[in-house]
């Protein structure tokens, strides 16, 4: 894959060592996030309803009300329904003027190929959407991506970098932990939500994406979550699902096991493991080269 996105330096004031960890650090970084949305003046917001374009979308209505402000959430098989459920009711929550589009990123082949590329691919679909709004309202589509997920693999921000989307997270400096502090100060509900990356996401590179795959993993998510499971992930492999949770309730899956089991296999399992190792975002991509491929 090419370069990584470039994007403007974090304006943070330039913060010092000795002002990183300091209390109004936090303000600083809300400031420059406000003057970068007060810069842009009208942005598309993508809003999957996560701690990430939660804040995003909050601080944009709030800097510069409705009227700039259109938010607009993607469906498609890989957005699981209680999330897209989700989003609509944080909007009405926040009184934001949302909207739900579909993507079609399913009906290419190069996305369901699933090589290292399909975030990618599907980060182009989502800019076919996203692009035309944003066009019609003199606006700038804005992600929600953090200075965090920077570093890992995720070839769907040069994509988005390249037609136009801006990170004002990013260029505002914030971190995950500045992100979850920044929303708890705010009261919003979303601050220590589990994140929940794409469906897509839970199959192994070189297994070819199919909604049937997608719906499998869904129903076994959303299962699990019913016993109490809230921060997981079920990764598929064929007929078998690998479940991962925080080390921390590693115990708990065991003691509750006929329950686990029974859950998962309802979806469409016939085996079911655990990862010891615990929950790790985005771990399927250490099966790639240190070039991402």
């Amino acid at each position: 894959m090419g370069s990584a996105p470039a994007f403007p330096e974090p304006d943070t004031r330039r913060l010092d060592a000795s002002e990183i960890d300091a209390p109004e650090s936090g303000a600083l970084k809300s400031e420059a996030l406000h003057q970068v949305l007060r810069d842009l003046d009208r942005v598309v917001v993508a809003f999957s309803g996560g701690a990430d374009s939660a804040l995003l979308a909050y601080a944009a209505h709030t800097v510069l009300g409705p009227d700039r402000v259109h938010v607009v959430t993607a469906v498609s098989p890989s957005l699981a329904g209680d999330e897209r459920a989700d989003a609509a009711a944080l909007a009405d929550e926040w009184g934001l003027r949302w909207s739900a589009v579909e993507t079609d990123e399913m009906a290419h082949a190069a996305y369901r190929v699933n090589d290292a590329d399909r975030c990618a691919h599907c980060k182009d679909a989502l800019m076919d959407v996203l692009a035309p709004i944003a066009a019609a309202e003199s606006a700038t589509v804005v992600l929600g991506v953090n200075v965090d997920d920077l570093g890992d693999h995720r070839p769907g921000q040069r994509v988005a970098a390249e037609r136009g989307a801006r990170f004002p997270l990013v260029e505002a400096g914030l971190t995950k932990d500045d992100v979850r502090a920044r929303s708890r100060a705010l009261g919003l509900r979303t601050a220590d939500k589990p994140a929940a990356a794409c469906l897509a996401s839970r199959v192994p590179y070189g297994t070819e994406v199919t909604v049937g795959v997608l719906s499998g993993v869904e129903r076994a998510e959303a299962a699990l979550r019913r016993l109490g499971f809230d921060d997981l992930r079920v990764r598929h492999y064929d007929d078998m699902a690998r479940i991962e949770v925080p080390t921390d309730r590693l115990a708990d899956v065991v003691e509750r096991r006929n329950a686990v089991v029974a859950a998962v296999t309802s979806s469409g399992y016939r085996y079911v493991t655990l990862d010891l190792e615990g929950l790790r975002s985005g771990n399927l991509n250490a099966a790639l080269g240190p070039d991402g491929v």
